[in-house]
Protein backbone atom coordinates (compact mmCIF):
# COMPACT_ATOMS: atom_id res chain seq x y z
CA UNK A 1 0.00 0.00 0.00
CA UNK A 2 1.10 3.61 -0.47
CA UNK A 3 -1.07 5.06 2.30
CA UNK A 4 -1.12 3.53 5.79
CA UNK A 5 -3.04 4.60 8.88
CA UNK A 6 -2.75 4.04 12.59
CA UNK A 7 -3.58 5.96 15.76
CA UNK A 8 -1.93 7.91 18.56
CA UNK A 9 -3.08 10.20 21.39
CA UNK A 10 -2.45 13.94 21.86
CA UNK A 11 -2.65 15.17 25.44
CA UNK A 12 -3.88 18.62 26.42
CA UNK A 13 -3.74 18.76 30.19
CA UNK A 14 -5.32 15.53 31.44
CA UNK A 15 -7.55 15.26 28.36
CA UNK A 16 -6.49 12.96 25.55
CA UNK A 17 -7.57 13.34 21.93
CA UNK A 18 -7.34 10.52 19.40
CA UNK A 19 -5.03 11.42 16.50
CA UNK A 20 -5.03 9.62 13.16
CA UNK A 21 -1.49 9.08 11.89
CA UNK A 22 -1.45 8.53 8.13
CA UNK A 23 1.66 8.05 6.00
CA UNK A 24 1.73 8.54 2.23
CA UNK A 25 4.48 7.32 -0.12
CA UNK A 26 5.22 9.33 -3.29
CA UNK A 27 7.84 9.21 -6.05
CA UNK A 28 9.84 12.28 -5.06
CA UNK A 29 13.17 13.04 -3.45
CA UNK A 30 13.66 10.70 -0.44
CA UNK A 31 12.55 12.48 2.71
CA UNK A 32 10.34 12.08 5.80
CA UNK A 33 8.13 15.05 6.53
CA UNK A 34 5.68 15.43 9.41
CA UNK A 35 2.73 17.79 9.06
CA UNK A 36 -0.21 18.53 11.34
CA UNK A 37 0.79 21.25 13.85
CA UNK A 38 3.68 19.37 15.45
CA UNK A 39 6.06 20.99 17.95
CA UNK A 40 9.87 20.90 17.75
CA UNK A 41 10.26 17.64 19.68
CA UNK A 42 7.76 15.97 17.39
CA UNK A 43 9.40 17.31 14.24
CA UNK A 44 12.68 15.79 15.44
CA UNK A 45 10.88 12.45 15.37
CA UNK A 46 11.82 12.07 11.68
CA UNK A 47 15.47 11.32 12.49
CA UNK A 48 14.63 9.02 15.39
CA UNK A 49 12.16 7.07 13.25
CA UNK A 50 14.60 6.77 10.34
CA UNK A 51 17.46 5.41 12.46
CA UNK A 52 15.22 3.16 14.57
CA UNK A 53 13.71 1.56 11.47
CA UNK A 54 17.10 1.06 9.87
CA UNK A 55 18.54 -0.58 13.00
CA UNK A 56 15.46 -2.80 13.41
CA UNK A 57 15.70 -4.37 9.97
CA UNK A 58 12.78 -2.27 8.71
CA UNK A 59 14.40 0.24 6.32
CA UNK A 60 12.14 3.00 5.09
CA UNK A 61 11.42 3.28 1.36
CA UNK A 62 13.84 5.42 -0.68
CA UNK A 63 11.03 7.74 -1.63
CA UNK A 64 9.25 10.68 -0.02
CA UNK A 65 7.17 9.87 3.04
CA UNK A 66 4.64 12.41 4.23
CA UNK A 67 3.13 11.77 7.66
CA UNK A 68 -0.03 13.67 8.50
CA UNK A 69 -1.34 13.99 12.06
CA UNK A 70 -5.08 14.58 11.96
CA UNK A 71 -6.93 16.67 13.06
CA UNK A 72 -4.40 19.09 11.69
CA UNK A 73 -5.56 22.04 13.81
CA UNK A 74 -4.93 20.22 17.12
CA UNK A 75 -1.52 21.04 18.65
CA UNK A 76 0.67 17.97 19.16
CA UNK A 77 3.78 17.78 21.25
CA UNK A 78 6.31 15.36 22.61
CA UNK A 79 8.00 12.17 21.51
CA UNK A 80 5.11 9.79 22.28
CA UNK A 81 4.12 9.91 18.58
CA UNK A 82 7.37 8.24 17.46
CA UNK A 83 6.01 4.70 17.49
CA UNK A 84 2.82 5.50 15.60
CA UNK A 85 4.76 7.44 12.96
CA UNK A 86 7.24 4.57 12.53
CA UNK A 87 4.50 1.92 12.21
CA UNK A 88 2.56 4.00 9.65
CA UNK A 89 5.74 4.72 7.68
CA UNK A 90 6.84 1.07 7.62
CA UNK A 91 3.33 -0.06 6.65
CA UNK A 92 3.41 1.95 3.41
CA UNK A 93 5.74 -0.61 1.79
CA UNK A 94 6.28 -3.52 4.22
CA UNK A 95 3.71 -6.29 4.25
CA UNK A 96 1.99 -5.43 7.55
CA UNK A 97 -1.59 -6.39 8.40
CA UNK A 98 -3.43 -3.18 7.53
CA UNK A 99 -6.44 -4.08 9.66
CA UNK A 100 -4.27 -4.77 12.70
CA UNK A 101 -2.35 -1.52 12.25
CA UNK A 102 -5.50 0.56 11.80
CA UNK A 103 -7.29 -0.73 14.92
CA UNK A 104 -4.36 -0.28 17.30
CA UNK A 105 -3.23 2.82 19.19
CA UNK A 106 0.57 3.18 19.41
CA UNK A 107 2.23 5.20 22.18
CA UNK A 108 5.97 5.45 22.80
CA UNK A 109 9.29 7.10 22.07
CA UNK A 110 11.90 5.43 19.88
CA UNK A 111 15.59 5.09 20.62
CA UNK A 112 18.01 5.12 17.71
CA UNK A 113 18.57 1.38 18.22
CA UNK A 114 14.85 0.67 17.86
CA UNK A 115 14.06 0.14 21.53
CA UNK A 116 10.89 1.69 22.96
CA UNK A 117 11.47 4.29 25.64
CA UNK A 118 8.88 5.20 28.30
CA UNK A 119 6.97 8.46 28.04
CA UNK A 120 4.93 10.47 30.58
CA UNK A 121 1.17 10.60 30.37
CA UNK A 122 0.59 6.99 29.35
CA UNK A 123 -2.30 6.59 31.81
CA UNK A 124 -4.47 9.46 30.45
CA UNK A 125 -3.52 8.43 26.91
CA UNK A 126 -4.76 4.86 27.44
CA UNK A 127 -7.90 6.20 29.14
CA UNK A 128 -8.55 8.32 26.04
CA UNK A 129 -7.95 5.32 23.77
CA UNK A 130 -10.42 3.20 25.72
CA UNK A 131 -12.97 6.03 25.69
CA UNK A 132 -12.48 6.33 21.92
CA UNK A 133 -13.61 2.74 21.41
CA UNK A 134 -10.22 1.12 20.80
CA UNK A 135 -9.53 -2.31 22.25
CA UNK A 136 -5.76 -2.60 21.79
CA UNK A 137 -2.90 -0.27 22.65
CA UNK A 138 0.86 -0.75 22.28
CA UNK A 139 3.08 0.93 24.87
CA UNK A 140 6.75 0.68 25.87
CA UNK A 141 7.68 -2.21 28.15
CA UNK A 142 8.49 0.20 30.99
CA UNK A 143 4.93 1.62 30.92
CA UNK A 144 3.23 -1.78 31.24
CA UNK A 145 2.00 -1.44 34.85
CA UNK A 146 0.72 2.09 34.27
CA UNK A 147 -1.21 1.19 31.11
CA UNK A 148 -2.75 -1.89 32.74
CA UNK A 149 -4.47 0.29 35.33
CA UNK A 150 -7.15 0.99 32.68
CA UNK A 151 -9.85 -1.64 32.34
CA UNK A 152 -11.50 -2.64 29.09
CA UNK A 153 -8.50 -2.43 26.76
CA UNK A 154 -5.79 -4.91 25.79
CA UNK A 155 -2.31 -3.62 26.58
CA UNK A 156 0.66 -4.93 24.59
CA UNK A 157 3.83 -3.75 26.30
CA UNK A 158 6.76 -4.36 23.94
CA UNK A 159 10.47 -3.61 24.07
CA UNK A 160 11.46 -2.91 20.44
CA UNK A 161 10.08 -1.63 17.18
CA UNK A 162 10.78 -5.03 15.64
CA UNK A 163 8.41 -6.65 18.13
CA UNK A 164 5.71 -4.15 17.20
CA UNK A 165 6.19 -4.90 13.50
CA UNK A 166 6.04 -8.65 14.20
CA UNK A 167 2.80 -8.10 16.14
CA UNK A 168 1.29 -6.73 12.93
CA UNK A 169 2.55 -9.62 10.77
CA UNK A 170 5.98 -8.44 9.58
CA UNK A 171 8.64 -11.05 8.83
CA UNK A 172 11.45 -9.50 10.86
CA UNK A 173 14.17 -10.75 13.17
CA UNK A 174 13.51 -9.67 16.75
CA UNK A 175 16.82 -8.73 18.41
CA UNK A 176 17.67 -9.87 21.91
CA UNK A 177 18.12 -6.74 23.98
CA UNK A 178 17.38 -5.45 27.44
CA UNK A 179 14.17 -3.38 27.57
CA UNK A 180 14.55 0.26 28.52
CA UNK A 181 13.75 0.63 32.22
CA UNK A 182 11.26 3.01 33.72
CA UNK A 183 12.31 6.52 34.65
CA UNK A 184 12.46 6.81 38.45
CA UNK A 185 9.45 8.74 39.70
CA UNK A 186 9.87 11.83 41.84
CA UNK A 187 10.47 10.81 45.43
CA UNK A 188 7.40 11.22 47.65
CA UNK A 189 8.52 11.47 51.23
CA UNK A 190 5.02 12.15 52.56
CA UNK A 191 3.33 8.91 51.48
CA UNK A 192 3.32 7.79 55.11
CA UNK A 193 2.13 10.65 57.31
CA UNK A 194 3.50 10.96 60.85
CA UNK A 195 1.08 10.09 63.63
CA UNK A 196 -1.19 12.65 65.27
CA UNK A 197 -0.46 11.20 68.72
CA UNK A 198 2.91 12.98 68.59
CA UNK A 199 1.14 16.34 69.04
CA UNK A 200 1.22 17.52 72.67
CA UNK A 201 -0.61 20.43 74.24
CA UNK A 202 -2.54 21.57 71.18
CA UNK A 203 -5.99 20.09 71.82
CA UNK A 204 -7.81 22.98 70.11
CA UNK A 205 -5.57 22.66 67.07
CA UNK A 206 -6.12 18.90 66.86
CA UNK A 207 -9.88 19.49 67.07
CA UNK A 208 -9.72 22.09 64.29
CA UNK A 209 -7.64 19.70 62.16
CA UNK A 210 -10.23 16.97 62.73
CA UNK A 211 -13.05 19.30 61.65
CA UNK A 212 -11.08 20.31 58.55
CA UNK A 213 -10.51 16.67 57.61
CA UNK A 214 -14.13 15.64 58.24
CA UNK A 215 -15.57 18.36 56.03
CA UNK A 216 -12.76 18.96 53.52
CA UNK A 217 -12.37 22.54 54.78
CA UNK A 218 -9.56 24.99 54.08
CA UNK A 219 -7.48 25.92 57.12
CA UNK A 220 -5.29 28.87 58.15
CA UNK A 221 -2.93 28.47 61.11
CA UNK A 222 -1.25 31.59 62.46
CA UNK A 223 1.15 31.70 65.35
CA UNK A 224 4.78 32.12 66.36
CA UNK A 225 7.56 29.80 65.20
CA UNK A 226 7.60 26.58 67.20
CA UNK A 227 3.84 26.48 67.84
CA UNK A 228 3.47 23.32 65.74
CA UNK A 229 1.84 24.60 62.56
CA UNK A 230 3.95 22.56 60.17
CA UNK A 231 3.79 19.50 62.42
CA UNK A 232 -0.01 19.57 62.35
CA UNK A 233 -0.25 20.19 58.61
CA UNK A 234 1.93 17.19 57.78
CA UNK A 235 -0.39 14.97 59.81
CA UNK A 236 -3.53 15.96 57.94
CA UNK A 237 -3.21 13.39 55.09
CA UNK A 238 -2.94 10.64 57.71
CA UNK A 239 -6.43 11.35 59.07
CA UNK A 240 -8.13 11.72 55.69
CA UNK A 241 -10.11 8.74 54.32
CA UNK A 242 -8.44 6.57 51.71
CA UNK A 243 -9.03 7.58 48.10
CA UNK A 244 -11.81 5.79 46.25
CA UNK A 245 -11.29 4.49 42.71
CA UNK A 246 -12.38 7.72 41.02
CA UNK A 247 -10.14 9.94 43.15
CA UNK A 248 -7.21 7.50 42.93
CA UNK A 249 -7.43 7.46 39.13
CA UNK A 250 -7.49 11.28 39.06
CA UNK A 251 -4.40 11.45 41.28
CA UNK A 252 -2.59 8.80 39.23
CA UNK A 253 -3.41 10.65 36.00
CA UNK A 254 -1.80 13.87 37.20
CA UNK A 255 1.21 11.97 38.56
CA UNK A 256 1.57 10.24 35.21
CA UNK A 257 1.87 13.63 33.51
CA UNK A 258 4.24 15.00 36.17
CA UNK A 259 6.45 12.07 37.09
CA UNK A 260 5.58 8.94 35.15
CA UNK A 261 6.45 5.58 36.64
CA UNK A 262 2.93 4.88 37.99
CA UNK A 263 2.60 1.21 38.98
CA UNK A 264 -0.56 1.24 41.12
CA UNK A 265 -3.48 3.48 42.00
CA UNK A 266 -2.51 5.55 45.07
CA UNK A 267 -4.83 5.33 48.06
CA UNK A 268 -3.19 7.90 50.35
CA UNK A 269 -4.27 11.50 49.63
CA UNK A 270 -1.41 13.50 48.06
CA UNK A 271 0.44 16.15 50.01
CA UNK A 272 2.15 19.04 48.21
CA UNK A 273 4.25 21.63 50.02
CA UNK A 274 5.86 24.04 47.51
CA UNK A 275 8.58 26.41 48.70
CA UNK A 276 7.58 30.00 49.38
CA UNK A 277 9.71 31.14 46.43
CA UNK A 278 7.34 29.32 44.04
CA UNK A 279 5.86 31.46 41.28
CA UNK A 280 2.22 31.60 40.24
CA UNK A 281 3.02 29.31 37.29
CA UNK A 282 4.62 26.77 39.62
CA UNK A 283 1.46 26.73 41.73
CA UNK A 284 -1.22 26.60 39.06
CA UNK A 285 0.81 25.06 36.21
CA UNK A 286 1.89 26.26 32.80
CA UNK A 287 4.71 26.14 30.31
CA UNK A 288 5.51 27.84 27.04
CA UNK A 289 5.41 24.73 24.79
CA UNK A 290 4.02 21.91 26.92
CA UNK A 291 1.46 22.78 29.60
CA UNK A 292 2.38 20.91 32.77
CA UNK A 293 0.34 20.55 35.97
CA UNK A 294 1.30 22.73 38.91
CA UNK A 295 1.15 22.15 42.65
CA UNK A 296 -2.62 22.66 42.83
CA UNK A 297 -3.21 19.86 40.32
CA UNK A 298 -0.73 17.52 42.01
CA UNK A 299 -2.50 18.21 45.34
CA UNK A 300 -5.97 17.50 43.93
CA UNK A 301 -7.91 15.05 46.15
CA UNK A 302 -5.38 15.81 48.89
CA UNK A 303 -3.66 18.66 50.70
CA UNK A 304 -1.84 21.75 49.43
CA UNK A 305 0.27 23.13 52.28
CA UNK A 306 1.78 26.61 51.99
CA UNK A 307 4.23 27.03 54.85
CA UNK A 308 5.35 30.60 55.58
CA UNK A 309 2.38 31.80 53.54
CA UNK A 310 3.29 35.42 54.23
CA UNK A 311 6.50 34.92 52.26
CA UNK A 312 4.71 33.86 49.06
CA UNK A 313 4.15 36.58 46.50
CA UNK A 314 0.72 38.16 46.55
CA UNK A 315 0.28 37.33 42.86
CA UNK A 316 0.94 33.62 43.50
CA UNK A 317 -1.49 33.48 46.42
CA UNK A 318 -4.25 35.28 44.55
CA UNK A 319 -3.88 32.77 41.71
CA UNK A 320 -5.39 30.20 44.10
CA UNK A 321 -8.71 32.00 44.38
CA UNK A 322 -10.30 30.62 41.20
CA UNK A 323 -9.37 26.93 41.77
CA UNK A 324 -10.55 27.20 45.38
CA UNK A 325 -14.01 28.12 44.11
CA UNK A 326 -14.32 25.83 41.09
CA UNK A 327 -12.20 22.78 41.97
CA UNK A 328 -10.40 22.94 38.63
CA UNK A 329 -7.82 25.10 36.89
CA UNK A 330 -7.73 26.15 33.24
CA UNK A 331 -4.46 27.34 31.70
CA UNK A 332 -4.86 29.38 28.54
CA UNK A 333 -2.16 29.58 25.90
CA UNK A 334 -2.25 30.96 22.38
CA UNK A 335 -2.65 27.51 20.84
CA UNK A 336 -4.50 25.53 23.48
CA UNK A 337 -6.46 25.52 26.73
CA UNK A 338 -5.50 22.84 29.25
CA UNK A 339 -7.69 21.89 32.20
CA UNK A 340 -6.47 20.13 35.35
CA UNK A 341 -8.34 18.99 38.47
CA UNK A 342 -7.77 21.18 41.55
CA UNK A 343 -10.08 19.81 44.25
CA UNK A 344 -7.63 20.19 47.14
CA UNK A 345 -7.66 21.23 50.77
CA UNK A 346 -5.65 24.38 51.29
CA UNK A 347 -3.66 24.65 54.52
CA UNK A 348 -1.86 27.93 55.18
CA UNK A 349 0.66 28.51 57.96
CA UNK A 350 1.94 31.99 58.75
CA UNK A 351 3.77 33.88 61.47
CA UNK A 352 2.33 37.04 63.06
CA UNK A 353 5.16 39.10 61.51
CA UNK A 354 8.36 38.57 59.50
CA UNK A 355 10.44 37.84 62.61
CA UNK A 356 7.69 35.85 64.30
CA UNK A 357 7.87 37.67 67.62
CA UNK A 358 4.94 40.08 67.34
CA UNK A 359 2.55 39.59 70.27
CA UNK A 360 4.51 36.62 71.66
CA UNK A 361 5.11 36.63 75.41
CA UNK A 362 8.78 36.79 76.26
CA UNK A 363 9.88 37.93 72.79
CA UNK A 364 10.58 41.31 71.27
CA UNK A 365 9.43 42.12 67.77
CA UNK A 366 11.85 44.34 65.86
CA UNK A 367 9.78 44.57 62.68
CA UNK A 368 8.70 48.10 61.68
CA UNK A 369 4.89 48.56 61.49
CA UNK A 370 5.01 48.92 57.71
CA UNK A 371 6.82 45.58 57.37
CA UNK A 372 4.20 43.84 59.53
CA UNK A 373 1.38 45.38 57.51
CA UNK A 374 3.01 44.42 54.21
CA UNK A 375 3.63 40.88 55.47
CA UNK A 376 0.03 40.34 56.55
CA UNK A 377 -1.40 41.93 53.41
CA UNK A 378 0.07 39.13 51.32
CA UNK A 379 -2.97 37.15 52.45
CA UNK A 380 -5.59 39.25 50.70
CA UNK A 381 -9.15 39.67 51.89
CA UNK A 382 -10.66 37.68 49.00
CA UNK A 383 -8.31 34.77 49.75
CA UNK A 384 -9.06 34.80 53.48
CA UNK A 385 -12.76 34.92 52.66
CA UNK A 386 -12.35 31.49 51.05
CA UNK A 387 -10.79 29.98 54.18
CA UNK A 388 -13.21 28.01 56.36
CA UNK A 389 -11.21 27.77 59.61
CA UNK A 390 -8.79 30.39 60.97
CA UNK A 391 -6.82 28.94 63.86
CA UNK A 392 -4.67 31.09 66.16
CA UNK A 393 -1.99 29.06 67.89
CA UNK A 394 0.35 29.63 70.82
CA UNK A 395 3.47 27.81 71.86
CA UNK A 396 3.10 24.89 74.24
CA UNK A 397 3.95 25.83 77.84
CA UNK A 398 5.96 23.75 80.28
CA UNK A 399 2.82 22.98 82.27
CA UNK A 400 1.03 21.73 79.16
CA UNK A 401 3.98 19.56 78.19
CA UNK A 402 4.10 17.91 81.62
CA UNK A 403 0.38 17.54 82.23
CA UNK A 404 -0.92 16.59 78.83
CA UNK A 405 -1.17 12.91 78.02
CA UNK A 406 -0.71 11.54 74.56
CA UNK A 407 -3.52 12.59 72.26
CA UNK A 408 -5.57 10.44 69.91
CA UNK A 409 -3.74 8.54 67.21
CA UNK A 410 -4.19 9.18 63.50
CA UNK A 411 -6.06 5.88 63.15
CA UNK A 412 -8.57 6.86 65.82
CA UNK A 413 -9.18 10.30 64.32
CA UNK A 414 -9.35 8.86 60.82
CA UNK A 415 -12.16 6.56 61.98
CA UNK A 416 -14.10 9.54 63.37
CA UNK A 417 -13.51 11.46 60.15
CA UNK A 418 -14.72 8.53 58.04
CA UNK A 419 -17.89 8.22 60.13
CA UNK A 420 -18.60 11.96 59.80
CA UNK A 421 -18.07 11.84 56.03
CA UNK A 422 -20.39 8.84 55.78
CA UNK A 423 -23.10 10.84 57.60
CA UNK A 424 -22.65 13.83 55.29
CA UNK A 425 -22.71 11.59 52.20
CA UNK A 426 -25.94 9.98 53.42
CA UNK A 427 -27.52 13.38 54.09
CA UNK A 428 -26.48 14.61 50.63
CA UNK A 429 -27.32 11.35 48.83
CA UNK A 430 -29.95 13.02 46.61
CA UNK A 431 -27.58 15.81 45.54
CA UNK A 432 -24.40 15.97 43.45
CA UNK A 433 -22.22 16.51 46.54
CA UNK A 434 -20.74 14.13 49.08
CA UNK A 435 -18.59 16.48 51.17
CA UNK A 436 -19.70 19.51 53.20
CA UNK A 437 -17.03 21.77 51.73
CA UNK A 438 -18.50 21.32 48.24
CA UNK A 439 -22.14 22.17 49.02
CA UNK A 440 -23.36 25.42 47.47
CA UNK A 441 -24.56 28.39 49.50
CA UNK A 442 -28.16 28.51 48.22
CA UNK A 443 -28.72 24.87 49.22
CA UNK A 444 -27.28 25.53 52.69
CA UNK A 445 -29.37 28.65 53.24
CA UNK A 446 -32.63 27.73 51.52
CA UNK A 447 -32.50 23.97 50.94
CA UNK A 448 -34.55 21.29 52.67
CA UNK A 449 -32.20 21.27 55.68
CA UNK A 450 -31.78 25.04 56.02
CA UNK A 451 -31.34 26.09 59.68
CA UNK A 452 -34.21 27.67 61.54
CA UNK A 453 -34.16 31.41 62.30
CA UNK A 454 -33.04 31.02 65.98
CA UNK A 455 -30.16 28.75 64.92
CA UNK A 456 -28.83 31.10 62.25
CA UNK A 457 -29.32 34.27 64.31
CA UNK A 458 -25.60 34.62 65.25
CA UNK A 459 -24.71 34.40 61.57
CA UNK A 460 -27.33 36.94 60.56
CA UNK A 461 -26.05 39.35 63.21
CA UNK A 462 -22.44 38.93 62.04
CA UNK A 463 -23.53 39.51 58.45
CA UNK A 464 -25.50 42.60 59.48
CA UNK A 465 -22.49 44.06 61.33
CA UNK A 466 -20.27 43.48 58.28
CA UNK A 467 -18.07 40.96 60.09
CA UNK A 468 -18.93 38.31 57.50
CA UNK A 469 -19.46 38.41 53.76
CA UNK A 470 -22.14 36.20 52.26
CA UNK A 471 -19.40 33.83 51.04
CA UNK A 472 -18.01 33.57 54.57
CA UNK A 473 -21.59 33.10 55.83
CA UNK A 474 -21.90 30.01 53.65
CA UNK A 475 -18.53 28.70 54.75
CA UNK A 476 -19.51 28.96 58.39
CA UNK A 477 -22.63 26.93 57.61
CA UNK A 478 -20.48 24.26 55.96
CA UNK A 479 -18.26 24.01 59.04
CA UNK A 480 -21.37 23.92 61.27
CA UNK A 481 -22.68 20.92 59.35
CA UNK A 482 -19.32 19.18 59.79
CA UNK A 483 -19.52 19.77 63.55
CA UNK A 484 -23.03 18.31 63.51
CA UNK A 485 -21.80 15.26 61.60
CA UNK A 486 -18.99 14.70 64.09
CA UNK A 487 -21.56 14.89 66.89
CA UNK A 488 -24.01 12.63 64.98
CA UNK A 489 -26.78 15.25 64.89
CA UNK A 490 -29.27 15.19 61.98
CA UNK A 491 -29.98 18.94 62.17
CA UNK A 492 -27.92 22.03 62.91
CA UNK A 493 -27.97 23.25 66.50
CA UNK A 494 -27.20 26.71 67.83
CA UNK A 495 -24.02 25.33 69.38
CA UNK A 496 -22.80 24.08 65.96
CA UNK A 497 -23.24 27.51 64.40
CA UNK A 498 -21.60 29.24 67.36
CA UNK A 499 -18.56 26.98 67.31
CA UNK A 500 -18.26 27.27 63.53
CA UNK A 501 -18.42 31.06 63.80
CA UNK A 502 -15.67 30.96 66.41
CA UNK A 503 -13.50 28.73 64.19
CA UNK A 504 -13.92 31.16 61.30
CA UNK A 505 -13.59 34.54 63.00
CA UNK A 506 -12.93 33.93 66.70
CA UNK A 507 -16.33 35.47 67.47
CA UNK A 508 -18.23 33.97 70.42
CA UNK A 509 -21.83 33.02 69.67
Amino acid sequence: MTVARTWAVALTGVTGSIVEVEADLSNQTPDLRIIGLADKALNESARRVHNACQNSGLPLPRRRLTVNLSPANLPKHGSAFDLAIAVAAVATETDLDAASVSRTVHIGELGLDGRLRPVPGVLPAVVAAAAGGFRCVVVPHANRAEAQLVDGIEVRALATLAEVAALHGADVVIPECEPVGATPARARVHEESPDLSDVIGQDDAVHALTVAAAGGHHLLMSGPPGAGKTMLARRLPGILPALDDRAALAVATVRSLSDGGITALPRIPPFEAPHHSASAAALVGGGSRTIRPGAVARASEGVLFLDEAGEFSGHALDALRQPLETGSIEIHRAGAVAAFPARFQLVLATNPCPCGGYGVIGQTCECPPMAIRRYLQRLSGPLLDRIDIELRMQRVSVAQRRSTASGPSSAQVRERVAEARARSAHRLRETAWRCNAHVTGPWLRDGPLAPDAPVRRPLDQALHRGVLTLRAYDRVLRVAWTLADLADRPRLALDDVGRALYLKKGIPA
